[in-house]
């Protein structure tokens, strides 16, 4: 997904967000006409499906601004601090209080997103840095979220329909006020960029259907490892060494809670 958004060109960020989304919503739609159409949303979810939608969105929304303007793998692993990010925020909205083991994990990975980040003060690197590291933020909010509708027996297409709807709502009026033209290779990057996010989603989510998260979460993390390979062999994008560290760091201690939950639960 990220490498189709990056090669569709220098269009607007919200363009880029429109079109993504325009596909996952065909793709909810589909799924729940085929499922019965049901659409109704029952009154107790409604205000958690709009934070969802509102911290989902703002997070897509900076993190295709920072991948625009980072390189592939640094944008793709700010945006993988968002299990962190759902750990701290899962204490005040889920009640869920972490362990030892998420509390230093949480602090080992902020290490290494300074890393990523470098804050040297050069502002055009800071800046979409920062966008990407709001992009693992809100992505973290709408998962825990998520969790909470899922606690309460919402439907996936659902949730999934409703922040495509959201996204798509609001960047079209951007579309109408800052819309640039699109040769057909662009809009074929964009529909790609969307198919790909959505045959990703169903991967991740038929994987959690046949496995426990605790055997199979870390391997999420293995995004930043292509992120980085098609940066390589398709932009020529070399990570520098402070950014290899950093990816070292936030992927070791995933893989260091990962073989937690699996030791503690086997």
């Amino acid at each position: 997904m990220t490498f189709f958004v990056r090669i569709s060109g220098s269009l607007p960020t919200m363009q880029k967000v429109f079109f993504r989304n325009a596909v996952a919503l065909v793709i909810a739609v589909i799924t729940l006409f085929a499922n019965g159409g049901d659409f109704h949303i029952d009154k107790k979810n409604r205000v958690d499906i709009l934070m969802r939608c509102l911290f989902g969105t703002s997070g897509v929304v900076a993190n295709f601004y920072a991948i625009d303007r980072l390189d592939l793998s640094d944008a793709n692993m700010l945006n993988k601090l968002s299990p962190f990010f759902a750990i701290i925020m899962s204490i005040p909205i889920l009640k869920e209080k972490p362990n030892r083991t998420d509390v230093i994990a949480t602090i080992i990975a902020f290490v290494g997103a300074l890393f990523i980040i470098r804050p040297t003060g050069a502002s055009m690197r800071v800046i979409p840095a920062l966008s990407g590291l709001y992009g693992g933020f809100g992505a973290g909010m709408a998962y825990v979220f998520v969790r909470k509708l899922g606690k309460k027996g919402e439907r996936t297409p659902i949730i999934v329909m409703c922040f495509s709807l959201f996204s798509c709502l609001v960047s079209a009026p951007f579309l109408l006020f800052n819309y640039q033209h699109m040769e057909t290779w662009q809009l074929i990057c964009l529909i790609m960029a969307g198919v790909s996010a959505a045959v990703g989603q169903f991967g991740i989510t038929s994987a959690y259907k046949f496995a426990p998260a605790k055997d199979i979460s870390v391997f999420d993390y293995t995004q930043v490892i292509f992120a980085a390979l098609w940066g390589i062999l398709f932009l020529g994008e070399i990570p520098e060494w402070m950014s290899i560290i950093g990816y070292v760091i936030i992927i070791g201690v995933a893989v260091f809670r990962w073989h937690k939950a699996r030791t503690k639960t086997d």
